[in-house]
């Protein structure tokens, strides 16, 4: 019977290294699939925030569609969002070009 007992317990103490190499496996696994997609798409909103210049069609936070007449030294931009009607946004709020939102434009 003691066998069994000792050999319980033996099993018993090396599942800990197989459970940490799982986690850091999982880890991993969250990274690649999730992180790091994220970090390149943001780094690409980033880019297209810092190179947007006048006439440049985009697409706001909220969804609105509309082209850049102005591009102000602080940190926003005037969007013409229909004909005589321009709204000043905060360039971190423009997150899309408006012609790849619209393909069949």
């Amino acid at each position: 019977m003691s066998t069994i007992v000792l050999a319980a317990q033996a099993a018993q103490g090396g599942g800990g290294m197989s459970m940490l190499l799982m986690m850091v496996a999982i880890f991993a696994i969250m990274w690649f699939f999730m992180i790091r997609p994220q970090q390149k798409r943001q780094k690409e909103i980033r880019q297209f925030q810092n190179s947007i210049t006048e006439g440049t069609k985009v697409v706001t936070g909220g969804g609105v569609h509309g082209t850049v007449k102005r591009v102000n030294a602080d940190t926003t931009v005037d969007v013409e969002i229909a004909r005589g009607v321009v709204v000043t946004i905060d360039r971190n709020y423009v997150f899309a070009s408006g012609a790849a939102a619209t393909p069949n434009a």
